[in-house]
């Protein structure tokens, strides 16, 4: 009887789950505790879609006015990031920097991401002294910096940022879907999604769309003979 319950207990502790854990206060405190005054984080939202500009944020989190329920953009919805927007902007010091489609092209997405979220950070009303960036890669300033991989779901300062850079990067899209109906920005984002790259076949990439990406170059490719007969007609 005893082995059967132990077994039992066992058994019930495989389907047990950890519990989902939110982003922290820890590695900023940590570094405040050591006598630096002012820690960012920043993080970009837009890198992988076929449109549209890559958004990136810096924030500096005031310690006594964290706001509650920070976490990775993507695990909120659109309707809680957008309530968290708001008393991010109320409470913390924010910059915004949008990278836009041409400097993509010319750059690359990844250098024009660094370069954005650089230039976030140097924005902010005062100069940090230390930043925390998502990823893997450390961004050129004039602090301390850490790259923390998965930092939005670990660094609150991070998790903040990545919220500011989405809401911004979503209503900038919904504002380019005006002017380009029939894409589905304003659902989409610009990604990838089958709707997307219906439009794109059948209506052609706008001047928004990413040129160096494989979708779109692809279009751009297989108009170019056509094009080029056209202008020799």
């Amino acid at each position: 009887m005893i082995r059967a319950k132990a077994a039992a207990k066992k058994d019930a502790g495989k389907g047990a789950r950890a519990p989902a854990t939110r982003p922290s206060f820890r590695r900023e405190r940590a570094i405040l505790k050591r006598g630096i005054q002012l820690v960012a984080g920043c993080d970009e939202a837009g890198r992988g879609p076929l449109a549209g500009p890559v958004v990136a944020a810096a924030v500096i989190l005031d310690p006594a006015r964290i706001p509650k329920g920070l976490d990775d953009s993507k695990k909120l919805s659109a309707e809680r990031r957008e309530e968290l927007f708001e008393k991010i902007c109320a409470t913390a010091q924010v910059a915004v920097t949008v990278a836009s489609v041409a400097r993509i092209d010319r750059d690359n997405i990844l250098r024009a991401s660094l370069w954005a979220l650089a230039r976030s950070v140097n924005a902010l009303p005062d100069r940090p002294e230390h930043v925390f960036v998502d990823g893997r890669d450390k961004i050129e300033v004039t602090c301390g910096c850490d790259a923390v991989i998965g930092g939005d779901a670990i660094v609150a300062s991070i998790a903040a940022a990545s919220i500011v850079a989405k809401v911004s990067r979503d209503r900038l899209m919904c504002r380019l879907a005006l002017e380009h109906p029939g894409y589905g920005f304003e659902s989409h984002m610009g990604y990838a999604v089958p709707q997307h790259l219906e439009a794109l076949r059948r209506l052609g990439p706008t001047v928004h769309h990413r040129k160096m990406f494989a979708p779109v170059a692809a279009l751009l490719q297989a108009e170019l003979p056509l094009t080029v007969l056209a202008e020799a007609s």
